[in-house]
């Protein structure tokens, strides 16, 4: 199954979640180590769903677009 994965860098580290799986979230101190812990979070997250939430989420499809937004200062 393929997931969407959001990754955010500040000066602490990574950030990630999946949108699709609501508070699936981990951190890590590297880009590949929080690629890891995330793909482990949610295979943890997908073994605690019942059959139909299973079935459910394999036809939710997520979107990541980027937009742009008017700022006034």
């Amino acid at each position: 199954m393929i997931l969407t994965a959001v990754i955010e860098r500040d000066e602490f580290g990574y950030f990630a979640q999946i949108p699709e799986l609501k508070g699936c979230v981990t951190q890590g101190n590297t880009y590949e180590e929080v690629l890891l812990n995330i793909q482990e979070a949610a295979e943890l997250y997908m073994e605690s769903l019942k059959t139909e939430e299973l079935h459910a989420l394999q036809k939710r499809k997520v979107i990541i677009s980027p937009i742009e937004v008017a700022i006034h200062a």
